[in-house]
């Protein structure tokens, strides 16, 4: 059985005991095994502070930024490898694995690009100067200064390349060392990844350290002013957050979780027309890909009373089309869950929500392409509905290809369902009225990471209701976590302190010129 090794302290170590198994979620063939039993991982830790840390704080942002366009050249030289274990290790059709692998090429080559523009700095400056003397004689200028601690980097087992990546390269550019926690039923990727990384010799020793396996120890290595960044379920997040250092303030946390996305149709949209056709596409879309395994898939669809039927119609004949098995094949359009357990996970989900809903389409009947039923963790999409929905349909995220169709009376109910959500990721809303777009954007930034509008002028282009791109921001509210991520630039401002320097203002004009050899120690 191959043994996804750990990279601590500069060292290749493979953990203690019985190893935790990977799989392939189609053929239930063990894949690789993971342990981290035995590390010291406090020891690891200081020396990621201290190599690491001090290394990337000597260079200066545009420094750091041409490291991640040579760790984009390595990673992208060795694609197709990516795709081979994706196919294995998470049962991923072509298509589903490239959302995961060259979605996280492209942010870490769109970081070197930001980057490579910030000035030869080894801070930011905060905003201009602001008077604090009537005579203009003080001031304070505020900053942003790197993190001097390390960020643990825990992923979810969804996407273990992307979501290694969209954290690592604001984390890298900002001068922050990194250790990387990947989900342990399909850290082969994310292990391969930073294995490939590693050999290349890019990054300096300390700023890049992994641990496979299990997680024990882990929040108990971290030391006051590190940095914790967590993408899972919101049962997980509240565990860590019950963590003495995170209850003490010593430790930051950004948490990304759970989220019962929405999708709106507007009561303009026609049956056949621009909007309800993008609705209808998208949705499918999203029970799709990734076998619905995206935190941001849509999870209700809501819409106008009167079109719930002809909505209900058109998205089970496209669901009927979807094929279901072995991604090995051609035909198959939607492989596995990620492993047996997950699908158990989500079939007793779904049996909840069918509970407070009826089936409106299930796949369940049809044959699987290649699989046995009995191992596969292939799952075929459900489609639920609700005309009187109850509140568990609101606040359940199952989390495979399933979704439930509700219906609202007026505008000011929709955007109150979507409210229900108490605070999610995203939601998308499918119109040709501006003022509709209009007013659910309002109603629903405050709620929502992200609001999605698409007009038909847009139907075409828009980059998606669940496609995360590093330009905007993705995170949410309440139930999504409360965290940040990504959104430009803003993505380093969670590996950054902000203070307020103040002093003379021709002694602030001097502050952008400080050189980062000062940061290193």
């Amino acid at each position: 059985m191959h043994i996804l090794e750990n990279y601590v302290a500069g060292q290749w170590r493979a953990g203690q005991g019985q190893p935790a198994r990977l799989h392939d979620p189609v053929t239930g063939a063990v894949l690789a095994g993971a342990s981290s039993a035995g590390l010291d991982l406090p020891a690891a830790f200081a020396w990621a502070r201290q190599q690491g840390g001090a290394a990337l704080r000597a260079m200066s942002y545009a420094q750091r930024a041409a490291l991640l366009a040579r760790v984009a050249e390595v990673l992208t030289a060795h694609r197709d490898k990516y795709f081979e274990i994706a196919l294995a290790n998470s049962g991923t059709v072509q298509a589903d694995s490239a959302i995961d692998i060259d979605g996280a090429l492209y942010t870490v080559g769109y970081y070197a690009k930001q980057g490579s523009r910030l000035a030869e700095d080894a801070w930011r400056m905060d905003g201009p100067a602001d008077a604090l003397a009537r005579d203009n004689a003080y001031a304070v200028q505020h900053v942003r200064t790197p993190a001097r601690g390390l960020a643990l980097l825990i992923n979810a087992f969804n996407f273990p390349s992307w979501g290694l990546w969209e954290k690592a390269a604001p984390a890298l550019l900002s001068g922050v060392p990194i250790v990387v926690k990947p989900a342990t039923s399909t850290a082969w990727l994310a292990h391969e990844m930073v294995r490939d990384v590693i050999q290349a010799g890019i990054l300096p020793p300390g700023a890049l350290s992994l641990v496979c396996g299990g997680s024990a120890g882990l929040l108990d290595a971290l030391r006051p002013l590190d940095l914790l960044s967590f993408t899972g379920s919101a049962d997980t997040a509240a565990q860590l957050r019950a963590h003495p250092a995170l209850l003490r303030g010593e430790v930051s946390l950004n948490a990304e979780t759970d989220s019962v996305n929405s999708a709106v149709l507007g009561p303009d949209a026609a049956e056949g027309g621009p909007a309800f056709d993008a609705l209808v596409r998208e949705v499918v879309r999203e029970m799709r890909a990734k076998s619905g395994q995206k935190c941001t898939a849509i999870r209700r669809i809501l819409v106008p009373a009167e079109r719930y039927d002809a909505v209900a119609g058109a998205i089970s004949a496209q669901l009927a089309r979807i094929t279901v098995g072995n991604p090995r094949h051609d035909s198959v359009k939607m492989g596995a869950l990620v492993s047996r357990a997950q699908f158990d996970n989500v079939q007793s989900g779904l049996a909840a929500l069918r509970g407070a809903a009826e089936v409106l389409y299930d796949g369940a009947g049809l044959p699987l392409v290649d699989a046995d039923p009995a191992v596969a963790a292939c799952m075929a999409p459900t489609l639920l509905g609700a005309r009187q929905p109850q509140a568990l349909l609101h606040q359940t995220e199952v989390f495979g290809p399933v979704a439930t169709l509700m219906p609202y009376r007026d505008t000011a109910q929709a955007w109150a369902m979507a409210r229900l959500g108490e605070g999610s990721l995203v939601a998308s809303l499918y119109s040709d009225d501006s003022d509709f777009l209009a007013q659910g954007a309002q109603a629903l930034a405050e709620s929502h990471g992200r609001v999605h509008l698409v007009s038909p002028e847009a139907a075409k282009s828009h980059t998606g209701h669940g496609n995360v791109m590093p330009q905007s921001l993705h995170g949410g509210p309440g139930r999504a976590g409360g965290g940040q991520e990504l959104g430009g630039l803003r993505a380093l401002d969670f590996y950054h302190r902000r203070s307020a320097v103040q002093g003379a203002p021709a002694r602030l004009e001097s502050l952008p010129t400080a050189r980062a050899a000062a940061f290193a120690e």
